[in-house]
């Protein structure tokens, strides 16, 4: 069961047609879309190619075998990337969350970075470390870290105070209070944070890739614009949204495995 407004439960079924019907009807209206420019001679059709143009674009890459390196790499700087920031998000976030100290010595210089845009640091990173895997990995790092510190933190120190005084009452230790109360209680949240992590990551490794990279789906989108291969920036740029979807989708089931309690409860009430 899914839910809808006001906690209404969606059939499974019915939930997976209105995301087909989603789909099929941004393609068609892609396909009417792009059928009307060459039809009413609106503007040069190559700026605006078919779904079925771009996926046979996809396809022929596939073919030749350069779209798996292509994925390779982005997948790679993604996974690293966004895995260095939320192990510092979690490390940090968690103990700023809960211990007043921590969080009182690590907010200013957390906000004083936060306003910094990721693109204005891409060129620090470059100088720093060079053109090659370690800025862009630093990159994604520096951009991701951020949403999912803040929502950690937040989360944290968002816990019922009836539940820590109720287990403290019990004769629960700090350890035993934290691991067992504070964590699964912010826990929803916190995956919250890292779904927005995940889609960030995949937002700004386009940026990262479009300089002194050779591989990689923003290499094929900033190398589609040098040389007009419409259909092939869009076939990566829809590339990076499926990963993006997919990743989110494992996040969230992650979410339902873990926070089983949670949904039990809503379908209880």
């Amino acid at each position: 069961m899914e839910w809808g407004l006001r906690g209404a439960a969606i059939p499974r079924q019915r939930a997976l047609r209105l995301r087909l019907t989603s789909v099929i009807g941004f393609l068609a209206l892609w396909s009417l879309a792009s059928g009307a420019v060459v039809v009413f001679k609106l503007f040069n059709p190559i700026f605006l190619p078919g779904p079925w143009l771009v996926v046979g674009d996809i396809v022929e890459l596939a073919g030749k075998g350069q779209l798996w390196t292509h994925l390779a790499a982005t997948l790679y700087r993604v996974a690293i990337g966004f895995g260095a920031g939320a192990l510092l998000a979690l490390g940090l976030g968690l103990p700023a969350g809960h211990i007043r100290a921590v969080r009182n010595l690590l907010e200013p210089v957390v906000e004083l970075l936060r306003p910094i845009p990721p693109l204005a640091m891409l060129p620090l990173f470059i100088v720093w470390v060079g053109i090659g895997e370690g800025s862009k990995i630093g990159f994604i790092t520096y951009a991701t870290f951020f949403p999912m510190f803040l929502t950690t933190v937040h989360a944290v120190g968002q816990v019922d105070p009836l539940l820590l005084r109720a287990a403290q009452s019990l004769g629960a230790r700090p350890r035993q209070l934290f691991f067992r109360i504070i964590l699964p209680a912010a826990l929803p949240e916190i995956l919250t944070g890292i779904r927005l992590g995940v889609a960030l990551s995949f937002f700004v490794i386009v940026i990262s890739e479009f300089i002194g990279a050779e591989h990689g789906l923003g290499y094929l989108i900033n190398d589609g614009r040098n040389f007009f291969l419409v259909p092939q920036m869009l076939g990566a740029a829809v590339l990076l949204g499926l990963l993006g979807y997919v990743g989110n989708g494992l996040v969230r089931a992650i979410e339902r495995r873990v926070t089983r309690w949670q949904h039990h409860d809503g379908a209880a009430a």
